[in-house]
């Protein structure tokens, strides 16, 4: 029984339009429930952008994007107009539209949050997650049936589970960002580059491809902080069409 006080706004519009399975979000039609059409089309210099005008709006995502990808900037632009409507427009850049991004206190921010749970609504996901272990396997799995990023799919996964568990992207010269679960010592730091002995640096400087199997290792390869060197993790890698490598590192 889902008690309707604890959903987020983003799943209570979702509840209301009643959805009760991953196939019943249509973000098309609660937008045009709310009066925004949906533009799919070419967009330089942003991934999204919204023009309002009065109680209607025009909400185009770039056609280019990846399916996963697009249907997060719709998530995105809905929270600017359902929630941000005193502004005549937004466009928002590639850097402001990512699950990655929706811990930060900013506008931009809260527009990935509430994008985050129109996607992957926790009220969907937590009976689907039950028991399962967290691993990119997994990641691609729900990202194919709740039509999400394997991104975003992979962040809700390390934020839902309760064993201590982050995910990083690398590329070649640094680490680009990471999301650790509440569970993850905060003592514990991921490097800022890869170890040569990890499946993601063969993916980053090699011609390894696919998804890696997980592998159990010293920790030390991907942590640093006091006593990381005693500890193991169990590691799982893929490169993504963007050339990054998404890691889920979690403490053994």
């Amino acid at each position: 029984m889902i008690d309707l006080k604890s959903l987020s706004t983003a799943e209570r519009l979702l509840w209301t339009h009643g959805v009760r399975a991953p196939e019943h979000i249509d973000l098309e039609a609660i937008a045009a429930s709310r009066g925004a059409e949906v533009v799919y089309r070419r967009l330089d210099g942003c991934a999204a952008r919204l023009v309002t005008c009065g109680d209607k709006a025009i909400i185009s995502v770039a056609s280019d994007d990846n399916p996963g990808r697009r249907r997060f900037s719709l998530g995105h632009e809905l929270a600017h107009w359902i929630c941000d409507a005193k502004r005549a427009s937004f466009k928002c850049a590639v850097a402001d539209i990512g699950p990655q991004n929706a811990e930060a206190k900013t506008i931009e921010a809260n527009a990935n949050d509430f994008a985050s749970q129109l996607v992957l609504p926790d009220f969907l996901v937590t009976p689907w997650l039950a028991s399962r272990a967290v691993n990119l396997d997994l990641a691609q799995v729900m990202a194919t049936e709740f039509r999400a990023s394997l991104t975003a799919s992979a962040i809700k996964l390390v934020r839902r589970t309760r064993t201590p568990t982050l995910l990083a992207c690398h590329d070649q010269l640094r680490l680009r960002w990471f999301q650790r679960n509440v569970s993850f010592p905060i003592d514990f730091h991921v490097r800022r580059e890869l170890h040569q002995d990890t499946a993601a640096f063969d993916m980053a400087f090699g011609t390894a491809t696919g998804l890696s199997r997980p592998r159990r290792e010293s920790a030390d390869r991907w942590l640093s902080g006091s006593g990381v060197y005693r500890q193991m993790v169990s590691s799982q890698s893929l490169k993504i069409p963007d050339g990054t490598v998404l890691s889920i590192i979690t403490l053994c």
